[in-house]
């Protein structure tokens, strides 16, 4: 191994951590979305923000600061001091571990930075991640403001920006990380054509089906049908893009968000079951796709009664944050299938 490829392994090693922690990011997320937590600090305050109210008075002052917000008069009115650090804290964490995400990938970039352990090209990307992580902040904090009005719930338009360029981040990041550790190799197989052009649709669906997901915890479109498989008395619910304009329904009217994520899903299962007999069925694919391919139908598996059980049981915040981070797994070896497929 060359010194270089060794560079290399180390900076995918980091960017594999950091993704985790991503990973980690989104699923408290959806934590803080699911206990009611995401407007309990109505502030934005980057730098002062890093320690938690430290004693009962700055407890207090900090109560007293969300007791002038909407969310408190209309919805926990009543709610007493040890109620409110419960939620204060989920949204606390969530905020601490995106200035945490910060630091670890600034201090180990500067490092291989200057050490000269970057091989020429990477740099610029390296450079977009830092920046996309940055507007991503200002973004959550443009979600958080539509919650701090009149009528005390967070955008699902915003929500679901936000969980979107979340996703996108992350898998930008395994992505680069992915060509680290499996470069181009002149001696390697070629990929087939077909079956990467089959990935990269696939890839694109899922995200699209994350997207789906983030509208309906924007909408609590969850808690609207709790059967399966019928929603309610039929397949198809009554009122479905009953709106004017119709489309407008499929962003705002639970029964159709939900039933559209119904729809998705089911679409999923049929694309990957045939995307994986296709793909199996050539004989010059790598090794990797193949795992990669199987990994696939592992994660379609997990998901699918993840998300059943969480209809089920009534949107349970294990399961339901089970569900959110299934998605995200779904998506990394659908992108490692993908890789593995066209490098």
């Amino acid at each position: 191994m060359d010194l270089q490829t060794r560079y290399d392994r180390q900076l995918a090693s980091w960017l594999i951590v950091c993704a985790a922690v991503i990973l980690s990011m989104i699923l408290l997320g959806g934590v803080t979305r699911l206990t009611g937590s995401g407007l309990s600090i109505v502030e934005w305050a980057p730098v002062s923000g890093v320690l938690p109210p430290l004693n009962e008075q700055e407890w207090q002052q900090t109560f007293d600061k969300y007791k002038q917000f909407p969310e408190y008069q209309k919805v926990n009115s009543g709610m007493d001091l040890p109620e409110f650090k419960r939620i204060f804290l989920y949204e606390y964490a969530h905020r601490l571990l995106g200035r945490l995400i910060g630091i670890l990938f600034l201090v180990p970039f500067l490092f291989f930075y200057f050490s000269h352990r970057i091989k020429p090209g990477l740099t610029p990307k390296l450079m977009a991640m830092f920046v996309l992580g940055g507007l991503q902040g200002l973004l959550g904090w443009y979600m958080v403001k539509s919650g701090l009005v009149d009528n005390p719930s967070v955008s699902q338009y915003r929500l679901t920006a936000h969980l979107g360029t979340a996703v996108i981040i992350y898998g930008y990041i395994i992505w680069v990380a992915f060509s680290l550790l499996y470069p181009p190799e002149s001696d390697l197989e070629q990929g087939q054509p077909t079956c990467w052009r089959f990935a990269v649709a696939l890839s694109g669906l899922v995200f699209l089906m994350i997207l789906s997901g983030g509208f309906v915890a924007g909408t609590d479109a969850g808690y609207a049908y709790p059967t399966f498989p019928l929603m309610g008395d039929s397949f198809i619910p009554p009122g479905i893009y009953d709106t004017e304009p119709f489309w407008l329904a499929a962003f705002e009217d639970i029964t159709t968000i939900q039933f559209n994520h119904r729809i998705f899903a089911y679409l999923l299962i049929v694309v990957i079951l045939s995307f994986s007999i296709s793909t199996l069925k050539h004989g010059n694919i790598r090794s990797e796709a193949r795992v990669g391919v199987k990994l696939v139908l592992i994660m379609l598996a997990l998901q699918v009664t993840l998300g059943i059980s969480t209809l089920l049981l009534h949107m349970p915040v294990p399961l339901a944050a089970a569900h959110q981070g299934g998605a995200i797994l779904l998506f990394t070896s659908v992108l490692f299938v993908c890789h593995r497929l066209g490098n």
